[in-house]
């Protein structure tokens, strides 16, 4: 588990704090093995009856680390596994899973939240997925569950536009369950985990299962796309996106 994914369990909820707050809490192949390992966690202990995902103020996550895909870009290199680990935990989780939502929710920081059960986000928070900017595409079974959750429109000015959300734009479309005041969030994110462990588990169960269908074709969906991300991972096109973002993030540095 690497330093920068931090766990604790209280009250029946596994907390998951994504902590690299100095890169916005971009994620790297180690920390996407951190979550999918903690993710396991969840599975494997009985005493664990659901798992909280949240990030530190200002940043749930800026999603993939734009470093480590230009490394892969210039190296020809393929992304590490580890990410669809990740993803294949969190779409086939048998446990609730809550996230709360502070600031910063790009990439996988929004489709991640697809697969999750309950979702608080503070007034701040803002959600994008630039793939198609950045030479790519849609990753985590979202061009699937995107459009069912959001419908078409919606789903296509996200996931396709790359357009901005505001907190309240991703609760009108089916993202985020509850909006709240920044100082507000954690307190109401932890309530609500607290009060979903504390349900009789079996019937939790049943429900959730009855709720959220069969999740194969989502899984499906997901390993389909992760052999096209991967393919325009070491593309010219995605190589020029990550050159041009590097760039354009130095300029704002000088």
């Amino acid at each position: 588990m690497t330093a920068e994914i931090e766990t604790s369990v209280d009250a029946g909820v596994l907390s998951i704090r994504i902590n690299r707050p100095e890169k916005k809490n971009a994620l790297t192949a180690a920390m996407y093995a951190g979550l999918a390992s903690a993710l396991d966690q969840a599975m494997d202990n009985d005493g664990i009856r659901c798992t909280l995902l949240l990030g530190v103020p200002g940043a749930f996550t800026s999603g993939n680390d734009i470093g480590d895909f230009l490394k892969m870009a210039m190296s020809g290199q393929r992304e590490s596994n580890a990410v669809f680990d990740f993803l294949e935990r969190i779409i086939m989780a048998k446990k609730p899973v809550v996230a709360g939502v502070d600031g910063l929710a790009i990439g996988v920081g929004v489709t991640m939240l697809m697969h999750c059960d309950h979702v608080i986000a503070s007034d701040r928070s803002t959600f994008k997925t630039p793939f198609v900017e950045l030479g790519l595409l849609p990753e985590a079974g979202s061009s699937l569950i995107g459009p069912q959750i959001m419908g078409h429109h919606r789903a296509f000015a996200m996931l396709a536009m790359g357009e901005t959300f505001s907190a309240e734009d991703a609760r009108a479309a089916g993202i985020v369950s509850h909006v709240t005041a920044p100082d507000a969030l954690e307190e109401r994110a932890i309530s609500a985990a607290r009060s979903i462990a504390a349900k009789p588990p079996e019937a939790l169960a049943q429900s959730r299962d009855l709720i959220r269908g069969d999740r194969t074709p989502v899984l499906e969906r997901m390993q389909e796309e992760a052999e096209l991300w991967k393919a325009r991972l070491t593309s010219d096109e995605a190589r020029q996106a990550f050159m041009a973002f590097m760039q354009r993030g130095q300029k704002k540095a000088g």
